[in-house]
């Protein structure tokens, strides 16, 4: 655990010196042109189904976790309640979300070769941006299933307690709760181990990238809690923002989130460093050459 630790401290140290804060925010600035769009074509597809209206209620709820409250109403008559008919529209939100889903992989992925110590000249111009947007459906999948859950853990959660006797409803809700969380985090850190595995030229087995996708994962969700009760409890960013309090609060909880995988890349980073000296220290002495004569 000692040497857990120092490893961390040290990944720490060399995310600043690789310039962490800015490649997050590049990253953050790429997921605002994301989010809105992909928002859009989610909320479009929902309202399709018989019981849209209630499952963009459950959007709602979800979004109120991490987002102003007074926004919300601003979110949900731009984008929650927007039904779009037209079939272009949707297309044209659908590729802007992921060609902007291609700038956030092409900023972690900077992160990652940083993190590594790799040449710059590692990837070649199409290569990274190929290999950029096919981890966006590698992120996008395990995310949008975790989502579902969610924003179906409601009526689940309702249906079970309806259907449980009066003594068993308590144990029933926690039980579902955990299930939730457990869920959610599982899937969060298996799309960071996905990220660190296929984000980097040097490839690594899924047991060495599994530390840092664990300590993003760590990091992330505490993260995220803490931000949804400051912004839900504490601030106000509607009286200093005004009617761009929902995209400032949006943008700080994109900055965190790719903090916090770019932290996790740097830990991996450190400790696949560590494992590459260990290696050449043990590594038998080769004979020098015979001198010619």
């Amino acid at each position: 655990m000692s040497n857990y630790l120092a490893q961390f401290k040290e990944a720490v140290l060399q995310a600043y010196a690789h310039d962490i804060v800015n490649t997050s925010k590049a990253a953050a600035y790429s997921g605002m042109l994301m989010f809105f769009p992909a928002l859009l074509v989610m909320t479009t597809l929902l309202s399709q189904v018989q019981t849209g209206p209630t499952l963009i209620g459950e959007t709602r709820g979800v979004l109120e976790q991490f987002l102003p409250a007074d926004t919300l109403d601003l979110i949900q008559s731009a984008v929650l309640t927007h039904r779009v008919n037209s079939i272009s529209l949707i297309l044209s939100a659908t590729c802007l979300s992921l060609f902007a889903g291609m700038g956030v992989m092409l900023s972690l992925m900077e992160g990652f070769r940083r993190a590594y110590q790799l040449p710059p000249e590692d990837w070649t111009f199409w290569s990274r941006r190929t290999r950029a947007l096919m981890l966006v459906p590698i992120a996008l999948l395990p995310l949008t299933f975790a989502s579902l859950v969610i924003v179906f853990g409601h009526q689940i959660e309702r249906s079970l307690v309806d259907n449980a006797d009066h003594e068993l409803r308590y144990i029933v809700v926690f039980f579902w709760r955990t299930v939730r969380w457990a869920v959610s985090f599982v899937t969060i850190l298996t799309v960071l181990t996905a990220l660190y595995h296929f984000g980097t030229r040097r490839r690594e087995h899924w047991l060495w990238v599994l530390p840092g996708a664990i300590a993003g994962t760590c990091i992330w969700f505490p993260a995220t809690l803490a931000y949804g009760f400051y912004v839900t409890r504490v601030a106000d960013y509607t009286k200093i923002y005004g009617s761009f309090a929902a995209g400032i609060a949006t943008l700080v909880w994109l900055y965190l989130s790719d903090f916090s995988v770019l932290l996790g890349a740097e830990l991996n980073g450190v400790m696949y460093w560590d494992r590459m000296n260990s290696i050449a220290e043990h590594a038998p002495v080769s004979e020098p050459a015979p001198l010619s004569r």
